[in-house]
């Protein structure tokens, strides 16, 4: 049977969840599948079966290019059958039961079909990995001779304290670097390019507010992706609840979502491995054992674990590819254990900060989550380190009075806080700005029209006159209704926080001219389930049309089969009911179908037969 055929069969067979993880873990898009005979075509194409085979281990491998050979000398072998044959090429002895395992593992991707105790990989499958020796891959012999080189090298006798102190360091700058990413995004996203990777101008954004190269930026939203504190909505990346819970977090609790996160996406196989030898260098050593344990891994394998040493690098799991005291916790006993020896080593928080009577606010370490978010409510940060600075000034105040903050709130805030006091310019900028907040006043449009949905209004024209033609606004179209109002075409939030950004004195006012607070809030939402999955809809879609209970689709199916065995020249033995009844049955090698008959050669009698679909009880392959 064509491996077309076979797997359509095969497919029809299956639970949906069993076709849904197939599809998942081959990566088989759902688009263009109109039947099982299209799904199957996509589980036989060689592009995608060189895809999965590059991502197996090695023993896997093996068990499949074994079963390949085996079924060209006496036919599908046992595991007992391929137990023995990999003892024998290898220097241990293999187990039914391992081999076992891994066929299972292998059958659930669609590689191989198992009947009756025996295992048959499909011609695909055996065809691919009989042409890898031509393209400087692995045969059987290569996959069952080679011995695993010496997985990690142990960590040379240094003084480890030196260890956890650079790993400690590099924690806490990563910490503080995802914590200006998603305070920036959350002011204001980030948009993502269509061809990948963020758009200049926010890079350089943010690469300026978390104070790190540009290349950097995409490794630490990447990080921050992982631990769900960020995600993308309609091509921008935002900031979301995780995140903003994540910011009121400890910088210890802060540091075990990241490493929980970098430790649960690692690879099972390289987890284990790790968790065994936590006192050992990953630097070649790793990188030799990866390339044999999948020795088709190529740049895909390369980049994965790449990407994850550099990780542990990046969060203070390492520090110098030797494992930190809290990294070593974590591949051994679990985030808990490794949250305790991390946040023994990151710098002890702060509540307490320095008034400087230049308006700036110096904090001798790392700020509580709690005086930190509400300090960034009121000031700029300026610098962030184990000594951070931020600056007060009027449109910072506006936006803390913005979002709810009076002038005595904020005094009594600082001064619960201040080692210094509450220095004279500090207090006359606050009154000051408190006084002026208000002078302009933003609200939406009672009637809104699709020319204007929000406006502003101030007593000063004067004032109303410079904000309709500063060019910093010029986005927001605003149209000049009267001497002391204009209106815009965007809605409250966006005008609002556009121009108390530009450093107007603008409050928000409802519709009877009372102040209210807003508060710039965007977190990305998951997207509205529209539907069920596409690979779901797609298999329910096979379903309804393809079940062969009814004589229409039954008949399709006969077709479809006819047709692949067309293509792959298959010989059929074609069973037909007579008009008494009776089954006759005939060799042929079918040649085409058409007008509601079947034609083909039956090279035993030498004729060309002609056999109507409606009388075909059956077909399998010819024996």
């Amino acid at each position: 049977m064509s491996d077309t055929l076979s797997v359509a069969t095969r497919l029809r067979a299956m639970d949906d969840a069993a076709i849904a993880a197939a599809m998942r873990a081959r990566d088989v898009s759902p688009s263009g599948v109109k039947d099982f005979f299209d799904l199957a075509e996509a589980f036989v194409d060689r592009a995608s079966i060189q895809q999965i085979l590059t991502r197996l281990d090695r023993e896997t491998l093996a068990v499949l290019t074994a079963i390949g050979q085996l079924t060209e000398e006496a036919g599908p072998p046992s595991a007992a059958d391929l137990a023995k044959r990999l003892s024998a090429l290898s220097d241990r002895e293999v187990s039914a039961a391992s081999v076992s395992d891994r066929v299972a593992a292998v059958a659930g991707l669609l590689l191989l079909d198992e009947e009756s105790g025996r295992f048959a990989a499909y011609d695909s499958v055996r065809d691919q990995l009989r042409s890898w020796p031509a393209f400087g891959l692995p045969s059987l012999a290569d996959l069952t001779a080679a011995s695993a080189p010496a997985a990690l090298e142990p960590v040379p006798d240094v003084d480890h304290r030196f260890i956890d102190r650079l790993g400690a360091e590099r924690a806490f700058a990563a910490i503080t670097a995802i914590t200006e990413l998603l305070l920036e995004v959350e002011r204001e996203p980030a948009r993502q390019l269509a061809k990948g990777g963020v758009a200049l101008p926010d890079s350089k954004r943010l690469a300026h507010a978390m104070s790190v190269d540009l290349e950097s930026v995409a490794v630490f939203l990447a990080v921050a992706e992982r631990a769900g504190l960020v995600a993308r909505e309609t091509w921008s990346w935002m900031i979301t609840e995780n995140g903003s819970a994540w910011l009121l977090r400890s910088t210890g609790a802060r540091w075990a979502t990241l490493g929980s996160a970098w430790f649960e996406r690692l690879p099972i196989d390289i987890r284990a491995l790790l968790g065994e030898r936590t006192h050992a260098l990953w630097g070649s050593g790793l990188r030799g054992y990866i390339d044999w344990l999948y020795p088709a891994g190529g740049d895909w394998m390369d980049e994965r674990i790449g990407a994850y040493t550099r990780d542990a690098e990046l969060l203070g799991i390492t520090a110098n590819q030797a494992p930190t005291g809290p990294g070593s916790l974590l591949l051994a006993d679990g985030i808990r254990s490794a949250e305790e020896a991390m946040t023994a080593l990151l710098p002890a928080e702060v509540e307490q900060v320095y008034l400087q009577h230049d308006l700036s606010v110096v904090a001798p370490g790392p700020l509580t989550p709690r005086v930190d978010a509400r300090l960034r409510s009121l000031a700029d940060a300026e610098s962030r380190a184990l000594a951070s600075s931020y600056r007060v000034s009027t449109s910072s105040v506006n936006r803390a009075m913005a979002s709810g903050e009076t002038a005595e709130s904020i005094l009594e805030f600082l001064g619960s806080i201040s080692l210094t006091g509450i220095p004279q310019p500090l207090d006359y900028l606050i009154g000051e700005a408190s006084s002026r907040y208000g002078q302009v006043r933003a609200g939406s449009v009672t009637d809104p029209r699709p020319d204007a949905r929000s406006y502003i209004r101030s007593d000063d024209e004067l004032l109303i006159g410079t904000i309709v033609v500063d060019q910093n606004l010029s986005s927001l179209g605003f149209e000049r209704t009267s001497g002391n109002r204009a209106e815009s075409r965007f809605p409250l939030d966006v005008v609002f926080w556009t121009v108390s950004d530009a450093r107007y004195p603008v409050a928000a006012e409802d519709a009877d001219g009372e102040i209210v607070a807003l508060r710039r809030q965007r977190t990305a939402r998951p997207a509205p389930a529209d539907g069920p999955h596409p690979i779901d809809a797609l298999i329910e879609r096979l379903r309804l049309g393809g079940e062969p209970e009814g004589e229409e689709t039954g008949h399709a199916w006969l077709i479809r089969q006819l047709d692949a065995a067309i293509k792959a020249k298959m010989p059929l033995t074609v069973s037909v009911t007579m008009p008494n009844g009776t089954l006759v049955d005939y060799q042929l090698e079918p040649t085409s179908v058409a007008g509601g008959r079947l034609r083909g050669r039956d090279n035993r009698a030498a004729i060309e037969r002609t056999l109507p679909l409606s009388r075909i009880a059956g077909i399998s392959p010819a024996k």
